[in-house]
């Protein structure tokens, strides 16, 4: 019988988000996964000022700040997976 490998039957959560260079953040999930992107593929993010940044708080799938009108959800950062899936075996 195969065993399933990786993070098949994991519901990505976001955990924490920091800033650790300038342009970037990184996103750590529950499991343990950091994603590390540029601050510049989000634009509502790169308005929030510097000194802000670190107080964002979660809400509901994803993250946002008192400054930002918008919430950054999980499937942003981790892409829309019907793109990216592999076809069943029929």
């Amino acid at each position: 019988m195969y065993q399933k490998e990786g993070y098949w039957d994991v519901k990505p959560k976001i955990k924490a988000l920091s800033f650790p260079k300038r342009g970037k953040f990184e996103v750590t999930l529950q499991d343990g996964r950091s994603i590390t992107m540029p601050i510049s593929a989000f634009p509502s993010m790169k308005k929030v000022p510097v000194k802000e940044r670190n107080n964002w708080y979660l809400m509901g799938g994803g993250f946002t700040w008192d400054s930002c009108p918008e919430v950054i959800h999980i499937e942003q950062i981790l892409g829309n997976y019907a793109n990216y899936a592999h076809e069943q075996n029929a």
